[in-house]
């Protein structure tokens, strides 16, 4: 497995745990957790044996967004992987989930504090689990920048117009409650569970079957712009294949005979 100074990645049974690490800094970004990030998506398509992917942050916070201190100084730090950024000048967006977006489903634990660069993170995940103290926002506005990781897209196809700008444009913090009213995440649990609760919903997603979950995501996504008609057509052609592999038969052969069924992705 990979990672960096301050990206861990750690296996939890067919789950892929990657943690912000810069517990100091509440995680802002850096250029070796980018790098990290990214390495971590790859991993996770690569390897068959992994089924859900868990996003969390180290200690009191999921991401404060970029290193401002660092913007305003010197830059990001992490000078032996600017070969990385030179070789792909678009890695640090596809470690953001802007232009990537992984086979895999990715599931958000958020504790403390989630906004800027972390609620555009967050934006590319597909499930959201928060503690209750958890805090969001878009706050680039009140910095005089721009939310340019993809919010100004994405945030209007996610939660309603109304709630999208007035969160781009006041850049005022909202809570776990709020957020969770406005659609933004699924799930408010006590502080400190997020990450359990995570883990749980990645279980039950890993007993499904693996080429069906696979493809499932891939047709909500892949349809979401699309008209009616046109969207029902790829649906069919994304979700027919499922029902002749032999996953669909397997886990037909369990409900008949009531047990646990055994994927193997074929």
């Amino acid at each position: 497995m990979g990672g960096t100074e301050h990206l861990t990645v750690q296996r939890e049974g067919a789950t892929l745990v990657l943690t912000l690490n810069r517990p100091d800094a509440r995680n802002a970004l850096s250029l070796p957790m980018l790098v990290g990030l990214y390495d971590g998506w790859l991993e996770a398509d690569a390897d068959d044996t992994i089924r859900s992917i868990v996003l969390t942050g180290a200690g009191a916070a999921f991401c404060a967004g970029m290193d401002l201190k660092a913007l305003a100084g010197d830059g990001m730090r992490g000078e032996r992987y600017r070969d990385r950024l030179k070789a792909d000048p678009d890695l640090h967006w596809k470690a953001m989930l802007r232009h990537h977006r992984p086979r895999k489903p990715v599931i958000a634990a958020v504790e403390g504090h989630c906004v800027a660069g972390g609620t555009e993170i967050l934006q590319g995940t597909d499930i959201r689990v928060a503690g209750e103290s958890a805090t969001f926002g878009l706050f680039e506005v009140r910095r005089g920048l721009f939310p340019i990781g993809g919010s100004t897209v994405r945030l209007q196809r996610q939660i309603p117009r109304t709630h999208a700008l007035e969160m781009l444009l006041t850049g005022r913090p909202y809570s776990a409650r709020e957020a969770a009213d406005i659609g933004l995440i699924g799930h408010v649990v006590p502080d400190g569970t997020a990450l359990a609760e995570a883990l749980a919903i990645a279980e039950r997603i890993n007993a499904c079957g693996p080429l069906a979950v696979e493809a499932v995501k891939a047709s909500v996504y892949e349809t979401a712009e699309m008209t009616e008609t046109d969207g029902l057509a790829a649906e069919l052609a994304r979700g027919w294949p499922v029902f002749d592999t032999a996953d669909a038969k397997e886990g037909a052969r369990a409900f008949a005979e009531k047990r646990p069924p055994v994927y193997k992705r074929a």
